[in-house]
């Protein structure tokens, strides 16, 4: 997610006097386990892009360990055009056996809505029309995707360019997770001064693809420990809308 040589707490682990620390948004990643997609049935895959991701943190993620996860289809929504799925997992530290952290997770299938469902809750952020408190601007690498497949989403949506235009996109786009986490980066530093410990919460709607290369700005407005935010590109489009924070 762009962390680098002033970051090192969070891009190595065996720099002198540096602790190893995790980024929050590390919970999408782990986080996810137990949720039984299996049992949705089938659908096309090119036309699926990520609609909205949630985490709370109950404590800080340690740089090693075990957690144990379960997880529930907790919503499938018609939205007329498009189906949507949302997620939901819990996870604990096996060592302590305390919650450690919960995600909810939804995706929006296009094509495959249409039947007549009930189209689900509608969330609404009212932002300030006042100039934001923080405002943070982060530029992704064309190779961005590339690197972040590491993480073990390995959709060629984000690599292949002919699978990229089965789903009517020109080229390869930006994993919608990495652009949370890119958000999260800013969030983190902007409200907590790099500290995970006092970052409690994150949620956004995707509501636009990031190419890589792009540039990502975060506006925030904060009041007292709640947040609001937006991501938006060099051209001003929001790409991640309805975000809500919550610090100590």
């Amino acid at each position: 997610m762009g962390a680098g040589t002033d970051e090192l707490q969070f891009s190595t682990e065996n720099t002198a006097d540096v602790p190893q620390r995790v980024l929050p948004t590390f919970a999408v990643i782990i986080g996810g386990g137990g949720a039984p997609m299996q049992k949705i049935g089938d659908f096309n895959r090119a036309l699926m892009v990520h609609g909205f991701m949630g985490i709370e943190l109950f404590d800080e993620i340690p740089p090693d360990g075990e957690i144990e996860s379960s997880g529930s289809i907790s919503g499938i929504w018609d939205k007329g055009s498009a189906a949507v799925v949302e997620t939901t997992s819990t996870s604990i530290n096996k060592a302590s056996g305390k919650p450690l952290l919960k995600t909810v997770s939804q995706l929006f299938l296009r094509g495959e809505g249409g039947w007549g469902g009930d189209r689900g809750p509608s969330l609404k952020v009212e932002y300030p029309e006042t100039e934001p408190t923080h405002s943070v601007t982060y530029k992704t690498r064309e190779d961005q995707a590339l690197t972040y497949r590491l993480s073990g989403d390995r959709n060629p949506l984000h690599s292949d360019p002919r699978f990229a235009a089965m789903g009517g996109f020109d080229k390869p786009i930006l994993h919608g997770l990495c652009t949370y986490g890119f958000t999260g980066r800013a969030l983190l530093q902007a409200l907590c001064d790099g500290d995970p410990s006092r970052f409690r919460a994150m949620s956004g709607r995707f509501s636009r693809p990031v190419i890589p290369g792009d540039e990502l700005t975060v506006s925030m407005w904060k009041d007292g420990n709640d947040v609001v935010f937006r991501t938006t590109n060099q051209n001003g489009d929001v790409v991640l809308d309805q975000g809500m924070c919550t610090v100590n």
